[in-house]
């Protein structure tokens, strides 16, 4: 089987530092790049983040580059834990990997215009706002021949948001990107709360991952000991979830998810900004929204490949 060329555009964030370490550790995918943009912190932290992981996890061949460093048209906003900022060295320790120098949206319009030639489209893996996305879409609209799909962490229908009542984080911070990537014609699969609250994270299962995965996974069980994301009154039960790394484990095993077609779109303006909305009986659809996850059996996988790649680094 074909490796599947994937590029992974993130704004790390804990659950963003799962997603990448997935990443880097699996055989079935080639990761071109990890490209960075400004969301749950601001560009330089989430960039100087995304250097340290790659260093622990000993992926130093994969290059990391920086991208937009706000939104393309509303003010900047961050996540709710922006004061984490650059993960601390006693966390994540101080090893880091030197940034590429070509920015983000060019590396992106470069690989994508590459595959295109070669008739091999890459994947576009999306766990923060869209905005570098967006701007190689929007400056370069021919590269979407080169983009097989996104696979997007963002929105909320039936759940309520999590940055706001109305919105989710990722789409909240930059609504005129996802507004362009929804539009773009290039096939979407959408990981919105609906979703990714489903599978929680209890104080055992961290334990598991710090015990089992090595330094990756000793790191993202500090991280995730430090910034715990457990919300009784919310989930009712035990736990927390991790978004991101759900984009990476459904390129993994499809089959722990389940989706429906829709066509999607985004509110950009007014009050209820970042509002995502569906329409599940269109007859052209262009997304698959996911809808289920198997919990034990995402858990497992997060916990396994983490792990996982502890062993290859060895």
């Amino acid at each position: 089987m074909s490796r599947q060329r994937v590029i992974l555009d993130t704004d790390p964030g804990v659950d963003d530092a799962a997603a990448i370490f997935m990443a880097l550790g699996a055989p079935e995918i080639d990761l071109l790049g990890i490209t960075v943009v400004a969301g749950n912190v601001p560009l330089g932290a989430g960039l100087e983040n995304a250097c340290r992981l790659v260093a622990l996890a000993g992926r130093r061949d994969v290059p990391v580059l920086a991208g937009v460093e706000r939104p393309l048209l509303r003010d900047q906003v961050y996540g709710r834990y922006a004061a984490i900022g650059a993960f601390s060295e006693r966390l994540v320790g101080a090893d880091s990997v030197t940034p590429a120098s070509e920015h983000a949206v060019s590396f992106i319009v470069r690989q994508a215009r590459a595959a295109a030639r070669a008739g091999r489209p890459l994947t576009l893996c999306a766990i923060g706002p869209l905005s570098n996305i967006a701007m190689a879409l929007r400056l370069h609209p021919e590269v979407a021949e080169g983009i097989a799909r996104v696979v997007c962490m963002g929105g909320a229908f039936t759940a309520l948001g999590h940055r706001t009542p109305w919105a989710e984080f990722n789409i909240y911070a930059d609504p005129h990107a996802a507004q362009i990537v929804f539009g773009a014609g290039v096939p979407l699969v959408l990981f919105p709360l609906d979703v990714t609250m489903q599978a929680l994270f209890t104080p055992a299962d961290v334990v598991r991952i710090g015990a089992t995965g090595g330094a990756p996974g000793r790191a993202l069980a500090a991280l995730m000991d430090e910034h715990d994301r457990s919300d009784m009154a919310r989930y009712g039960r035990p736990g927390g979830p991790l978004h991101d790394p759900m984009t990476i484990a459904w390129l993994l095993e499809p089959g722990l998810f389940a989706g429906r077609p829709a066509t999607v779109g985004v509110q950009v303006g007014g009050a209820t900004s970042g509002h995502t909305f569906a329409d599940f009986n269109d007859d052209s659809p262009r997304a698959t929204v996911m809808t289920d996850v198997d919990e034990p059996g995402y858990i497992a996988l997060v916990t396994d490949r983490i792990a996982a790649l502890e062993e290859e680094t060895q």
